[in-house]
């Protein structure tokens, strides 16, 4: 038995170990977050920075149509507080209610109301974007994944060990490299027109330009973070991450209080049936 389980360590060990190189090799490596694993929770200040790095810079192109503004101020989010989140929501403008003639105004924005998206519909998006549309993010961490070129048959190891550690950042493994792994195309590679080179984007031509172009003190942060585009990255999809799943630390609250239940019935049971079987020998 022993020698079975060394086995099956060893077939672990080779699975990974190729898997994690290709990932660094294509410039896309799995980062540390703090909502990683089963005990993961929210930096409720680096959400702030992120929808801070999204209002000054992706908000100019991407919606969040999903989130509203209360969700900035909930528990295990933000949390912002209620006041300035009210303030913020009375700067954006959103359809009211139709009047008496069918007519619908304009109102500032309330805190159940969504956060208007930069454009009004997508051929308005297109036309901005030079024809590309800019992706609504309030999902794009689960839309996304790191890619490796692991063999197949190595795949199902790599899975064991993923759910073993509870390895659920793949979308934010992917989204920070894609941020941050704009440079030069190489001399042998053909650009198209308005595309722009990226390590870890599939087939290496995107086009959407690189959002932090400015570099280092593109975004202030208040709380005295250094203003580098490492730390703009890594807190947007932090905030991106959230967005995606508002109820991360619930759901594993959850999960923990169910495994806990689980493992005390199993003991209980195996108390029970030693004490129900003990004479039946």
């Amino acid at each position: 038995m022993p020698t079975r389980w060394a086995l099956f360590a060893a077939l672990v060990c080779v699975a990974l170990a190729p898997a994690q190189g290709a990932d660094e090799a294509s410039g896309a490596a799995r980062q540390p977050w703090s909502f990683a694993g089963i005990f993961g929770r929210f930096d409720k200040a680096q959400l702030q920075r992120g929808f801070k790095v999204y209002s000054e810079v992706c908000s100019r192109c991407h919606g969040v149509k999903r989130l509203a503004f209360r969700d900035l101020a909930e528990p295990g989010g933000p949390n912002f507080p209620e006041a300035a989140v009210k303030s913020l929501a009375a700067t954006y403008q959103v359809d009211d209610e139709p009047n008496d003639e069918g007519k619908i105004n304009k109102r500032p924005a309330k805190l159940p109301d969504a956060i208007p998206p930069p454009f009004a519909n997508e051929q308005e998006a297109r036309f901005a974007q030079n024809g590309a549309l800019p992706p609504d993010l309030s999902l794009i961490i689960r839309a996304r994944a790191l890619e490796t070129d692991r063999p197949f048959y190595k795949v199902p190891l790599a899975m064991l060990a993923d759910v073993a550690r509870g390895y659920q950042e793949a979308g934010a493994d992917y989204v920070y490299s894609y941020l941050t792994g704009y440079a030069d195309p190489p001399a042998d590679v053909k650009m198209a027109d308005l595309m722009n080179y990226n390590r870890v984007f599939p087939g290496h031509q995107t086009a959407m330009p690189n959002a932090f172009t400015g570099g280092d003190g593109l975004v202030e942060y208040d709380d005295g973070t250094p203003a580098t585009v490492d730390n703009y990255a890594r807190d947007v999809v932090a905030f991106l991450a959230w967005a995606a799943d508002p109820r991360l630390e619930e759901r594993k609250k959850l999960g923990l209080l169910v495994i806990g239940y689980l493992l005390i019935t199993v003991v209980l049971l195996g108390l029970a049936k030693r004490r129900i079987w003990r004479g039946a020998h």
